[in-house]
């Protein structure tokens, strides 16, 4: 009963002290006095010295104390509150301890077992890493002794090759190759044996290259396919192939540009004319105005060499590639151009060619804009600069013909050729064109701003003759040394622009606008006042002005077309253009006349109307001829014609011009004529007879305006026919049933008049 009791009161105790002793956990953790030791960054040392500045040691340690107190009661009150837990607890420690010693018994009996499988592994294992070591350096002083006989016999072969000269070249880089490859990933430095041979092998392999070079430079130079498919042979066979091409055309590349920088360089240029003149210290090196022919002439004499040299080096460039793409390797049967190009990259050649127009474009730009005396050399001279680039072009195309036959007469039997690249041979061109890259537009493109200054400055010289022979405020046309000065302009120009087809058609459309430019100069010298049409006296001051000014324009159009047809080889499209342009100015002599031939053919329809004037009534006389030969108003036509011809008209220089005019006023004539004369009433027998004579003249009184009176065709026609048929006209339609030689409705006048007659 008391063990229960005291169990009760035990278990009673530890509830309440469970109760109070989260009281006190929690007053002392609200406790401002105790916070800080709860922190993780808690420092003794800190707190110490904080309490000893606030002065309040006493009270600190008094409260401490009392916190410990506390902290003792509490744990005494949680040992008393869970002692059965506890001694739980320490009974499982103590057959935890019963299980460590156990596993560290098996630990040990298992740490014996291994020591003695050590015992019985180890020595074995060190035996084969012995041996192992041991065979493989016997596997390497056999390779290496391997490699050392094999050196030494190509060395000793090598020597051989050597003394074989260029025939054994390609052998020796063979066996040079091998002792490269027998060198690689080893160390043969200290080895006695063949220290006299490695030293050999380098001399040997320098020697090899050297001579290879050599021979590749013989080569290309003297275009031997051959030489230069050996030499490319001891490259492939050294692998050394595309490096050594690579180089090749990196100095080509060089030297080019260095020539092109020689070619232009002011300094050289201007050397001959500065060495009699000894300048001082700061002087420029500039031509003066009195040595530029020398300058130029110095410069196009470099600009030539410049030519001939781009020339030789494209032609070397392009023989060395036709030699790659043929040349195959005869133990791989690899093409070298394989090699080359790879990845979709462009040919040597082209590589080479884009680096030559861009050399050439980037030199000549800074060489223009650094000296003002080369700009104006290539502007002023553009044609010839463009000539020599043609010329350089039609070289490079000539080169393909001149290297494939010398393949064919070399044989070259070494060069193994693919037989299906031999259809690449013909195509006979330098570079052929490709549908994203014209080669020679490439090469004329560094051309450009020469180009457009040049043709500027033709126009200009076109212009300027036209511009002074019409003075603002003038009024008499051009003389005709004025006009042959505008003419030797312009057949200059074309001369000139002779040497390239482009150049010629953009001259060419220059030459268009001096042409417009002259007639519209020439129309404001029109006269288009009432004068300028009168036909009745003599020639006005206007009409003399515009006489003056078709004969001008018929002089400038008579010459230009002279100076085209001279022109040998000539483009269609140039010619078009300029033709186009005279065309306006023929149109523009039509326009200047055309008022005088409109009064003209008004006032010759005026006189043939008077025909109804004059009595056709009366019978014949006689004598059986008319009283006078002709009537009044042919006379007058006769006369007026006459006049007007040798007044108006034989004042124009144009004759051929003036026909074409003029005949078919004597077409209207006719026509009139004869219509009116259909319609005459009453016509007697004398009246016509009368108008037979007048019909005789008729061809008379239009004989001046034309070159002969057969040429007016159809209206000739006409009249002859009506000049028979007066009489007998209807016997004369049936006899000649079926031609068309008049209009129907004078013959139906004709019957009515005779119906009239016979009426009455």
């Amino acid at each position: 009963m008391e063990g229960g009791d005291g169990g009760v009161a035990v278990a009673g105790l530890g509830a309440l002290g469970s109760g109070g002793a989260a009281a006190t956990v929690r007053e002392l953790l609200q406790d401002e006095c105790y916070s800080d030791f709860l922190n993780e960054d808690f420092d003794v040392k800190t707190y110490t010295s904080q309490s000893i500045h606030q002065a309040v040691i006493a009270e600190q340690l008094a409260k401490l104390a009392q916190g410990i107190s506390q902290l003792d009661k509490e744990l005494h009150l949680q040992v008393v509150a869970r002692h059965e837990d506890l001694l739980a607890q320490a009974t499982g420690i103590e057959s935890l301890e019963g299980v460590l010693e156990m596993m560290q018994m098996r630990i040990g009996a298992l740490q014996g077992a291994v020591d003695r499988m050590k015992a019985k592994i180890v020595e074995p294992y060190n035996k084969i890493v012995a041996r192992t070591a041991q065979l493989a350096r016997l596997q390497v002083a056999c390779d290496l002794l391997r490699r050392i006989i094999r050196i030494s016999y190509l060395s000793k072969r090598l020597q051989g090759q050597l003394q074989g000269g260029s025939k054994e070249i390609t052998k020796a880089a063979r066996s040079l190759s091998e002792l490269d490859y027998l060198s690689q990933g080893i160390d043969l430095s200290g080895i006695e044996v063949i220290e006299n041979d490695l030293l050999f092998i380098a001399r040997a392999r320098l020697e090899v290259e050297n001579q290879a070079k050599r021979l590749l430079e013989q080569g290309v130079e003297t275009q031997n396919p051959t030489q230069v498919g050996t030499a490319l042979q001891v490259f492939h066979n050294l692998g050394t192939l595309k490096d050594t091409i690579t180089s090749v055309m990196d100095g080509y590349c060089a030297s080019l540009e260095e020539n092109i920088n020689n070619t232009l360089d002011i300094k050289v240029l201007t050397q001959p004319s500065q060495s009699s003149v000894r300048g001082g210290p700061g002087r420029s090196t500039l031509p003066t105005p009195g040595n530029t022919a020398a300058f130029r002439a110095s410069l196009w004499t470099n600009m030539e060499k410049l030519m001939d040299h781009i020339c030789a080096v494209c032609g070397q460039v392009q023989h060395l590639q036709k030699v790659l793409t043929k040349k195959r390797d005869p133990v791989s049967h690899i093409c070298f151009i394989e090699e080359i190009v790879k990845d979709g990259q462009p040919d040597i050649l082209y590589t080479f060619w884009n680096s030559v127009t861009q050399a050439l474009s980037s030199q000549f730009h800074m060489a223009t804009n650094s000296s003002m005396f080369l700009k104006q050399a290539f502007e002023g001279e553009y044609p010839k600069l463009l000539r020599l680039y043609n010329d350089l072009w039609k070289r490079l195309q000539q080169y393909s013909q001149n290297i494939q036959g010398n393949f064919n007469a070399g044989g070259a039997t070494d060069l193994y050729v693919d037989v299906q690249n031999m259809e690449d041979d013909k195509q006979d061109i330098f570079i052929p064109k490709k549908p994203d890259y014209d080669p020679e537009k490439a090469l004329k493109d560094s051309l450009q701003p020469y180009d457009a200054a040049y043709l500027s400055k033709s126009l200009s010289r076109l212009f300027d003759p036209i511009n002074l022979v019409f003075p603002p405020g003038g009024h008499n046309p051009p003389s005709s040394d004025e006009l042959d000065g505008i003419i030797k302009t312009i057949a200059s120009e074309l001369n000139v622009a002779a040497v390239d087809a482009n150049l010629t058609l953009a001259v060419s459309k220059n030459v268009a606008k001096t042409i417009q430019l002259y007639g519209v100069k020439s129309e404001q010298l029109l006269s288009t006042q009432g004068d300028a049409s009168q036909v009745i006296g003599p020639l006005t001051e206007g009409q003399k002005r515009n006489v003056a000014v078709v004969n001008s324009l018929y002089k400038l159009h008579q010459s230009v077309t002279k100076v085209v047809s001279s022109q040998s080889s000539f483009p269609p499209a140039a010619e078009q253009t300029i033709i186009s342009a005279l065309k306006a100015i023929h149109a523009l002599m039509g326009s200047a006349v055309q008022p005088l031939l409109t009064s003209v053919g008004d006032a010759i329809e005026a006189i043939i109307i008077t025909m109804h004037q004059e009595d056709f009534s009366g019978s014949l006389s006689s004598s059986g001829k008319p009283d006078i030969p002709c009537s009044l108003y042919m006379k007058e036509l006769q006369g007026f014609i006459a006049r007007v011809t040798n007044d108006y008209f034989k004042q124009f220089e144009c004759s051929d011009f003036v026909f074409d005019h003029t005949e078919a006023i004597a077409q209207r004539a006719i026509e009139l004529f004869i219509r009116n004369a259909s319609l005459i009433r009453p016509l007697g027998e004398g009246g016509k007879m009368r108008l037979a004579a007048d019909f005789a003249q008729m061809e008379l009184a239009v004989g001046p305006f034309c070159r002969r009176v057969s040429d007016l065709g159809k209206s000739y026609r006409m009249l002859r026919s009506f000049r028979g048929a007066l009489e007998a006209y209807v016997q004369s339609v049936r006899s000649r049933e079926g031609k068309e030689f008049a209009p129907v409705y004078p013959i139906m006048l004709q019957l009515l008049q005779k119906a009239m007659s016979a009426l009455q």
